[in-house]
């Protein structure tokens, strides 16, 4: 009769067990001493040799000729032991006698002494699945037992154990075995056995397993057949999965926002058998090593599944941030549990595809903040979002001047698609005061009056010509702005903004958004106001402030420095009292000889 291969090569010896050293040289020494426990307590997850420790430590202390520690195999105890007739050594499955009754009529045999070897051995195992009412019918005997008793208790669950029975045990813990160990036994086994097994289907049976030897030994069994070799795609076609060239196409088009292609490999991989469950697990495990190779590209490499070659991984790794694969991985495992629950699995597989090959379907929190990401690499690269901006340098309409006659011709106003969006339906603004009026010299003497004028003007008349006097500073062109020390908002944001764009491409989208940057020169400080510390982290680099005061200095004749606040500005201060244009006039007057102002 034909016995699986897990039960056919089972260790029967302590040095047989692969991958537990720690545990069985403890055992070996405490066998040889005989410093046995009364009580022990084996963890850890499935397949890693557990429930065979314990029957080969069964044997080992009942053993009549022990070799080192090892139980002999040949004496009679051992060989009863392990054909089941001497029912001094019991295993018992807890899932299955979990009740109270059941622990109760194993404490009251328990008292008995044994018939046929030295010591009464009872092996537990998932006792986490005990009752409460059971795990107190326990205690009292895993305490004080008999000499001739032994409780050795097994779980893949340690959390379910009570700290009560935790604490009259020895613990010992199972570790996952090493990739390398499980593929070193299928090999031997498969030797052994007969088998042509190949190296990279090894290497792929053992990652499988996940640590388990037990399962790898299970799907080795499945992928056997008869007078043929074993290799890497014999072990995908008869465990139902796509393969790591399939896995890699599929990502690549992920990375690449190609949902019809992942669609159509989805469809490909469903249609020839492939499990849908299975194939969003590798995807998922290539998604947990591509993250982990970006945030451990020195040590992370022991931490990698290894399936992948680094030209691959290094290929998949330039198409995603760190915060992508954060947000696909978590999609991908809330997937993946939910399909046990789906109604549809290819529709739910389907769904999360087009959801990784398109973050903005994604509604997430994690989906969210990776576009976002992704908008700040690229402006950190110089490619600027998209922003609805005039194509043309901006152009402010040229100030109107007051001329005697003969009259002056009207200003041109710039055409209306010369304007910037911040200007559109803003009413004209009323001249500054102060601007020279035209003036036409003529042979007869201009004569003011100060009686008619109520006002006295003292002072000599700069002699010579009818030459106009050096003027301020240059005012920037639109007449609503004054001079940086007045204390008065000055309104010569949008002119920077123009001339700053090509300067600062990435930040120009920013600075040309009113809603996110205004812009507010009071007091010889240009504040940028901005809605976000977003934004203030875009627009608040220190070339970007020199650059804006050196222009705005060059604008208002004076000092300007640059600050960056987080908020909506202020409204801007009331204009001062009205500027009476017969003070410039008389002003004006004092200039020219032929001008005789009569007090």
């Amino acid at each position: 009769m034909y016995q699986a291969l897990y039960r056919k090569w089972r260790p029967r010896t302590f040095d047989d067990v692969v991958g537990q050293a720690h545990i069985t040289e403890t055992l070996k020494r405490q066998v040889a001493t005989g410093r046995l426990s009364h009580a022990y307590l084996f963890t850890g997850t499935r397949g890693t040799g557990k429930t065979t420790c314990a029957k080969i430590l069964a044997r080992a202390v009942n053993c009549e000729h022990p070799v080192d520690g090892n139980p002999c195999n040949a004496c009679p105890s051992c060989l009863g032991i392990e054909s089941g007739s001497i029912l001094d050594v019991l295993e018992l499955d807890a899932a299955s006698n979990n009740g109270v009754d059941q622990v109760r009529a194993l404490r009251d045999e328990a008292v008995y002494t044994p018939a046929a070897v030295r010591k009464r051995v009872y092996i537990v195992d998932e006792v986490h699945m005990l009752s409460t009412a059971a795990f107190n019918a326990l205690l009292k005997i895993l305490e004080e037992p008999p000499e001739h008793l032994m409780f050795i208790l097994a779980t893949t669950e340690l959390h379910k154990v009570p700290a009560t029975i935790k604490s009259r045990c020895q613990q010992f813990s199972f570790k996952r075995i090493s990739t390398g160990d499980i593929a070193a036994r299928l090999a031997y086994v498969a030797r052994q056995e007969g088998m042509e097994l190949r190296g990279d289907a090894a290497e792929l049976l053992a990652r499988l397993a996940d640590g388990g030897l037990r399962d790898a030994l299970s799907l080795l069994d499945q992928c056997a057949g008869p007078d043929r070799p074993i290799g890497e795609q014999e072990v995908l076609d008869a465990l139902g999965l796509a393969g790591n060239l399939e896995t890699a196409g599929l990502m690549e088009r992920i990375g690449g926002g190609d949902t019809a292609g992942a669609l159509e490999t989805l469809a490909r991989l469903y249609s020839a058998g492939k499990d849908v469950g299975s194939l969003l697990g590798e995807l998922s495990a290539l998604t947990r090593d591509l993250l982990v190779r970006k945030t451990a590209p020195q040590g992370g490499a022991a931490l990698l599944t290894g399936g992948y070659d680094e030209t691959t991984m290094r290929r998949l790794s330039n198409q995603f941030q760190t915060v992508r694969l954060v947000q696909m991985l978590g999609l991908l495992q809330t997937t993946i549990a939910d399909l046990a629950r789906s109604g549809s699995r290819r529709t739910d597989a389907e769904l999360c595809l087009i959801r990784l090959c398109d973050p903005a379907l994604d509604e997430s929190t994690a989906a969210l903040n990776a576009r976002l990401s992704r908008v700040e690499e690229l402006l950190a690269g110089g490619i600027p979002a998209a922003c609805a901006v005039p194509e043309k340098p901006l152009k402010r309409p040229a100030q109107a001047q007051t001329q005697a006659p003969p009259p002056a011709a009207a200003p041109s106003t710039p055409a209306r698609e010369e304007r910037p969006p911040w200007e559109e339906e803003r009413p004209p603004l009323p001249d500054e005061p102060g601007e020279p009026v035209g003036y036409e010299p003529g042979p007869k003497a201009h004569v003011v009056s100060a009686e008619t004028t109520g006002r006295t003007a003292s002072g000599d008349a700069p002699s010579g010509g009818n030459q106009f006097p050096p003027e301020a500073p240059l005012r920037p062109p639109g007449g609503d702005f004054g001079t940086a020390d007045t204390g008065v908002s000055i309104n010569l944001w949008p002119g920077l903004v123009a001339a700053v764009r090509k300067k600062f491409p990435a930040v120009y989208p920013f600075l040309c958004n009113p809603s996110a940057v205004e812009g507010r020169l009071e007091g010889g400080v240009l504040t940028l106001w901005v809605q976000d510390e977003f934004t203030k982290t875009m627009v608040g680099g220190p070339h970007i402030l020199e650059e804006l005061g050196r222009l705005a200095s060059a604008q208002t004749g004076g000092e300007v420095r640059c600050a960056v606040k987080v908020g909506k500005a202020p409204p801007p201060q009331a204009a001062p009292a009205e500027h009476d244009n017969l003070d410039d006039l008389l002003a004006f007057g004092r200039q020219f000889d032929n001008i005789i102002i009569q007090e």
